[in-house]
């Protein structure tokens, strides 16, 4: 990646971008409403993505489509030949309703924008405006990427697989960027390493023999085994794995029984778990398998037992953190950037492309004005709008600053 120092990037050109993107500010947030207003769930986005095409006309760049998904790579070609920088925004939404109360609240029962996504989506399209205003600059190409499916199944693999990332060459550096609501508005997080999770997930059934609530001696109640098997879980999550690797493992489901007098025939568990090496995804999954079906298995208990695999951990690259310290820097100021000491233990699909290309993910902080903040995947999450300018000059900043025949 191009060196840039940050003292030298400040100047007229990191002025420019940000007064730029605020001036595109009318656009970004009638696009992320738009898409707000009307979300949309999976990998088949119909209304989002004709949102987003409509949003990109006027603009000369070579639109290609997925044909598996609604996912869309509009490229910007500059007035010279060079190497390519892929920027990513996700576009789906979450199975959940909407309690923000917000005038431009979800009107798709049971769907809400909880994550964010609209925003990234409008901030990259607004982006794809600005950038197009510096294409004389750009020695190479910007290839825009709006994916759908991030809250699963999972978008990026499908158009990563379908050849639209690298069709004309692997990209020189990736980047993504996340609204953070409970961060500072405006604020740019990063590190080096690994910055989010993988994620997989553990189906079990504990199947016993049902019976007579006063008579728990003629039956095998699988209730107090599910118990056993938590609290297993639980010890060997803090005395087997290093505090420095650390792990986490999450039973959000036990279903067990329909009243008070009847022991039930089986249990049924759903556990996530959250790892941030390759090492620690094996072991965890393992050791949980392990102790789901042994401790059943000695109160003679039968289980089904099956794990869906599910994204891998998010690691930045150390030159694509570097190149965005430096662009927040000095576009954003340089108490604008924070240097995350620790990884979060969310996870993104994101991370594929990062086991391919170098780059980096990228959080956006967006707090809101008023009202306590709420965490991403809330019912209630709320997002400070004034923070999108932010968001978009610093795609911008990280293109140019690859890509710009003079140095931002």
């Amino acid at each position: 990646m191009a060196p840039v120092d940050a003292s030298e990037a400040r100047g007229d050109m990191t002025t420019e971008l940000l007064e730029q993107a605020q001036s595109l500010q009318e656009r970004t947030v009638a696009l992320r409403r738009e898409i707000h207003q009307h979300p949309e769930l999976g990998l088949h986005l119909p209304r989002t993505q004709k949102a987003v095409l409509d949003s990109l006309q006027g603009l000369d760049l070579d639109i290609q489509l997925s044909k598996n998904t609604s996912g869309i790579v509009a490229t910007l070609h500059g007035a010279n030949p060079g190497p390519a920088v892929l920027l990513r925004g996700d576009m789906d939404a979450l199975p959940m309703p909407e309690e923000t109360g917000l005038p431009f609240a979800s009107v798709e029962q049971g769907c809400m924008h909880a994550c964010g996504h609209d925003a990234h989506t409008a901030m990259l399209a607004s982006a794809a405006h600005l950038l197009y205003q510096h294409r004389e600059r750009i020695s190479g190409s910007v290839r825009f990427m709006f994916q759908p499916g991030e809250e699963g199944p999972g978008g990026a693999k499908p158009m990563l697989d379908e050849g639209l990332l690298d069709a004309d060459g692997a990209p020189q550096a990736i980047f993504a960027l996340h609204v953070e609501p409970e961060l500072s508005a405006g604020t740019i997080a990063c590190r080096t390493g690994p910055i989010l999770a993988a994620v997989d997930t553990v189906f079990a059934r504990l199947t016993g023999k049902g019976g007579h609530g006063s008579m728990p001696h003629n039956a095998l109640d699988p209730t107090p085994v599910a118990c056993e098997v938590v609290q297993a879980i639980q010890t060997m999550v803090t005395r087997r794995f290093d505090v420095f690797d650390p792990v986490v493992a999450t039973v959000g489901r036990i279903q067990s029984g329909t009243t008070n007098n009847v022991i039930p025939e089986f249990a049924e568990m759903e556990i996530t778990l959250r790892s941030l090496s390759v090492q620690a995804r094996e072991r965890l999954a393992k050791g949980v398998e392990q102790l789901v079906r042994q401790i059943p298995a000695a109160h003679d208990l039968e289980v089904t037992f099956e794990i869906e695999k599910g994204y891998p951990p998010t690691v930045n690259h150390d030159s694509g953190a570097q190149a965005v310290a430096r662009a927040a820097k000095a576009v954003l100021g340089e108490e604008q950037y924070l240097q995350m000491p620790t990884p979060w233990m969310g996870a993104e699909d994101f991370s594929y492309l990062l086991e391919r290309f170098p780059g980096a993910f990228v959080f956006l902080g967006a707090a809101p004005l008023d009202g306590e903040p709420q965490a991403c995947h809330s019912s209630r999450m709320r997002l400070n709008e004034a923070a999108f300018p932010a968001g978009v000059a610093m795609y911008a900043a990280l293109a140019l600053q690859e890509l710009a025949d003079k140095p931002i």
